[in-house]
């Protein structure tokens, strides 16, 4: 067995190397900072930690989980552990994992709204809408109320309740009038009742925020093929295919504490299928069911 002197030692030998990694990273040398932290040595709670944050900061999901779980396997109730542990997780989209961690989160502290909007996401994605619902409906503070908001909003949605969802959506809009997600969840409803109306109106929205968005293009692209207007349609999937496959939502999929759950309207993602080369002002159909 260790004497205490060396048990001692060993300890400074830790606090230095945290500590010199530590340093590593405020200067920007994150690489080099993991690198000091990855050789032998008995554990520590502070090498783990430092290292799962330097590994989810260089996107190493799969290490960091294996670091923070490491934490957590010695100390169950390591709180910064298992929020870090879950947002692992939901950037893996190990959704059941996900929400059994935020539910952990939320033994320790039933009030914590960045939790609650954890579990809720984490149950979308599981299509347990109804017990989502329950979730955001818990949040209290100010900071978390925009994306309750957007939660509901969503539950209420996939539980078939339009109308309500779509009042939850005009208030993020008056809190946040380029919402993204919000105006493509419209769009999608909109689909869903066919209303072309109200298909421009939010598709125009979105299309002026963001004018590549493909959601907002597709959506434009099918008012003008049912009204007729083919010239139209076909300088909208001009523009589709000039912005390639990606949407219009990729700036805020970059906020980690979002949440991240869309709706599509099954016609306006199917229209993909038509081409440039379709001849303008053609009566031609598209290939999507319409």
């Amino acid at each position: 067995m260790p004497s205490l002197a060396s048990r001692a030692a060993s300890a400074r030998a830790i606090s230095d190397r945290v500590e010199a990694a530590r340093a590593l990273h405020a200067t920007g040398r994150t690489r080099e900072a993991l690198e000091l932290l990855s050789g032998p040595g008995d554990f520590s709670q502070d090498v783990y930690t430092l290292r799962g944050d330097l590994q989810l900061q260089l996107g190493e999901l799969h290490e960091a989980l294996g670091s923070y779980s490491t934490v957590i396997a010695f100390e169950r109730h390591n709180v910064y552990a298992l929020q870090h542990l879950a947002v692992c997780l939901c950037r893996l989209e190990r959704w059941e994992l996900a929400a059994e961690t935020f539910r952990k989160l939320l033994a320790h502290d039933t009030y914590s709204d960045q939790a609650h909007i954890g579990l809720g996401d984490s149950l979308l994605h599981l299509k347990k809408p109804e017990e989502a619902l329950a979730c955001f409906e818990a949040c209290w503070s100010e900071s978390a109320r925009r994306r309750a908001l957007f939660g509901k909003a969503v539950a209420l949605q996939l539980l078939g309740r339009t109308e309500e969802a779509e009042l939850l959506y005009e208030r993020i809009l008056e809190l946040e009038p380029g919402s993204e997600e919000a105006l493509g969840n419209l769009i999608a409803m909109s689909m869903e009742v066919f209303d072309l109306a109200r298909l421009q109106r939010y598709a125009l929205r979105l299309a002026g925020r963001f004018p590549q968005s493909t959601v907002a293009l597709q959506a434009l692209a099918l008012v003008a093929v049912e009204r007729g207007d083919y010239e139209t349609a076909a300088g909208h999937f001009d523009e589709l295919m000039k912005n390639g496959p990606e949407d219009g939502f990729s700036a805020s999929d970059e906020r980690e504490d979002e949440i991240r759950y869309r709706l599509s309207g099954d016609k306006v993602e199917h229209l993909s299928s038509f081409r440039r080369s379709a001849p303008r002002g053609s009566a031609r159909r598209l290939n999507s069911g319409i």
